[in-house]
């Protein structure tokens, strides 16, 4: 359900894109008002792009999201001050603990807009470390500074 309602958000961002730049397009003279003349296949090209825009939202949730492995060790009640200062330093701020388990969200409003309220960073135990689930281009920053942090305090 998750994987649907990220493909669902990633292809409105996605329409209203293309709706912007087509109307900053228009307004700035580059092309004419009229969808028959502004594409090749005339109104024949909305479907075929709002097709081709599925394709991309439907896919983005696969590689956009990840989970990795930050080798740090110790229980969770030990990991706690570094994992706090870290993803302070970060940005997020702590939206829930239980059970060993961390989630964050991005403090900013308009980062968490930007990425369209899809920012959670969840920390969870495992015997190699913690696991660290979200978006695939922040966790490298999150399991790099943990580690960084973890080695410096040992």
């Amino acid at each position: 359900m998750n994987y649907f309602i990220r493909a669902l958000k990633y292809y409105v961002y996605l329409l209203i894109l293309l709706v912007v730049i087509i109307l900053a397009l228009v307004l700035t003279g580059f092309v004419e008002a009229d969808l028959s003349k502004m594409f090749v296949n005339g109104y024949d090209s909305l479907w075929q792009i709002a097709l081709i825009m599925l394709v991309f939202a439907l896919v983005y949730p696969r590689f956009g999201f990840s989970k990795r492995t930050a080798h740090i060790y110790g229980s969770p009640e030990e990991l706690r001050p570094d994992i706090m200062k870290v993803m302070e330093n970060l940005g997020y701020r702590l939206e829930n603990e239980g059970e060993g388990k961390f989630t964050f969200l991005r403090r900013s409003g308009f980062s968490r807009a930007l990425k369209m309220w899809e920012d959670r960073i969840t920390l969870s135990p495992t015997g190699a470390g913690m696991e660290v689930e979200g978006l695939t281009r922040d966790l490298s920053r999150v399991v790099s500074a943990l580690e960084a942090t973890r080695e410096e305090g040992v």
